[in-house]
């Protein structure tokens, strides 16, 4: 009697899903080529990655080549295109069709950029350190410019001074540019009473 029990409930438990078409889970949609109604990007799709790491900094997959790499600080437009010529690497092509040895191949020629580029395209020449040409990116542009700077203030030199002064250094003018605090106005005399003399007259 119990086992007819049981079989009994268990067939009453169960709903029917004959002829009900299951409804995908919101925000998951049609994720194989296209966007879902939602709108989110797509998985990965044949390799292809939304968001790529290159040299510590996080890039859109979307960008080409050289536009990817100007996202980074220390790359402009003219060593963008060093790189890629040197690498034989189209412009067009989406950095997030790239794989991880062709970002190594990129990571390694931005490292190595004043072996192969002129020395008057990289952005720290005779390097006071170590006396040769070397190009900076990323975070570490932004150290060495700070360490620069702390080093002037030690030295007192002329650029020193005026980075602690909080005033400008390439020689701008100060008279109405980089004013700080309240501003002041034209102070005038206060104007005195006249007095009489004992003629009548006045002073």
């Amino acid at each position: 009697m119990t086992e007819e029990k049981d079989e009994g409930q268990k067939g009453t438990g169960e709903k029917k899903t004959e002829g009900v078409e299951s409804k995908p889970e919101r925000g998951k949609g049609a994720r194989k080529g296209k966007p879902d109604k939602m709108g989110y990007p797509n998985k990965v799709k044949d390799g292809f990655r939304h968001r790529v790491r290159v040299l510590r900094v996080i890039i859109d997959g979307n960008l080409d080549i050289q536009r990817a790499l100007m996202n980074i600080k220390g790359i402009g437009q003219h060593i963008s295109e060093v790189i890629t010529k040197e690498l034989s690497i189209d412009k067009k092509t989406k950095i997030g069709s790239l794989t991880d040895k062709e970002i190594e191949r990129i990571e390694n020629a931005v490292k190595n950029l004043q072996n192969s580029a002129p020395g008057w395209i990289v952005n720290r020449q005779r390097d006071p350190y170590s006396g040769k040409n070397m190009h900076v990116v990323g975070p570490d542009l932004e150290l060495t410019h700070r360490e620069d700077i702390n080093l002037q203030k030690k030295l007192k030199s002329y650029i020193g001074i005026r980075h602690a002064l909080g005033l400008p250094v390439r020689g701008q003018r100060t008279r109405t540019s980089f004013r700080k605090g309240a501003t002041m106005g034209v102070s005038r005399k206060k104007a005195q009473p006249q007095t009489k003399n004992k003629d009548g007259g006045k002073k």
